[in-house]
């Protein structure tokens, strides 16, 4: 199991990322959407949890499986999907993702939003996180994939014209007001001998270039969604998961694929039940059941679509 902390900053306060991550999550689900993969909402729905109060669940299919690098692909089925949950209880979100022909997979994402720049280092409130495992992802200088990269996303060159912010600079930081920092502590794990570090080790790579476009896009996109109120942003939430459901199932329908109410793969498929690993040469790690709820139970070191 391998835990990171990814601290990132944006020159924003909490207050106004609770409306500009609605609105870059849900324009930034629709434009990666098209050819067979994207973003599906199952259920958007209001929640309220005894410690973290009022809230909202949702939960996502992510089609992705042309993004699995060769040697994934060699035991993955041709179309499958990661399933995202996601609870929001702002400035405070828990994230899990799965998929059904993994039973020995997880990715678990705790966050927490903050108005500082990436100082507070017990966030979490149970034990600090070593330093070698925090990692600071800077919006402005951090590369990102060559298709991600769009001129008018360049936080070098942005200017907002709403808020005349940006652009930003070399040690920016340091002196922006206002600064907050997306705090995320994640946990990923994959339990099967011969895999574990490979798997591991390629997700957060991923994850860490998904946080960087994500965020970089929050901040960029400022005009678009400043001065919006949280039920205007949410009716541009709603119509924009219409519009990317539509895309992701008419890709589907026009493959000849079908997106039906439960899992397309329900059952774990035969390359990854115990027996046929064996068979493959392949040991499994041990592992125990873990017990559904609704909200999942908090992990002692852990447990964000760009979140």
């Amino acid at each position: 199991m391998l835990v990171k902390e990814y601290r990132i900053c944006m020159p924003l306060t909490v207050d106004e990322y609770r409306i500009g991550q609605l609105y870059m999550i849900s324009k930034h689900s629709c434009e990666q959407s098209g050819g067979g993969e994207g973003v599906e909402v199952v259920r958007n729905e209001p929640d309220v949890h005894p410690q973290h109060g009022p809230g909202q669940l949702t939960e996502k299919r992510i089609y992705l499986s042309s993004k699995l690098p060769s040697w994934a692909k060699a035991f993955a089925p041709r179309f499958f999907y990661v399933t995202e949950k996601a609870w929001n209880f702002y400035p405070y979100t828990l994230t899990e993702y799965s998929v059904s022909f993994l039973p020995k997979f997880s990715i678990r994402i705790e966050t927490r939003f903050e108005n500082n720049n990436g100082n507070n280092d017990n966030v979490f409130g149970d034990s600090p996180t070593p330093s070698d495992s925090i990692c600071f992802l800077d919006i402005l200088s951090d590369p990102i994939p060559e298709k991600h990269y769009r001129e008018s996303e360049d936080l070098s060159r942005w200017r907002s014209t709403k808020t005349g912010r940006g652009p930003l600079e070399d040690g920016w930081r340091d002196d922006q007001e206002p600064i907050m920092c997306s705090y995320k502590r994640v946990q990923c794990s994959f339990e099967i001998y011969g895999f574990q570090t490979r798997t591991e080790e390629f997700i957060h790579r991923n994850i860490r270039d998904i946080l960087l476009v994500g965020h970089r896009q929050a901040v960029a996109w400022i005009d678009e969604w400043h001065g919006l109120s949280l039920e205007e942003v949410r009716e541009y939430e709603q119509e924009m998961q219409e519009k990317t459901n539509s895309k992701v199932k008419s890709s589907h329908s026009s493959s000849g694929s079908q997106i039906a109410s439960r899992p397309v793969f329900s059952r774990s498929i035969s390359v990854t039940d115990e027996r046929s690993l064996k068979k493959m040469g392949v040991t499994t790690a041990t592992m125990s059941d873990q017990t559904d709820s609704l909200v999942p139970p908090c992990p002692v070191r852990l447990n964000s679509t760009p979140e």
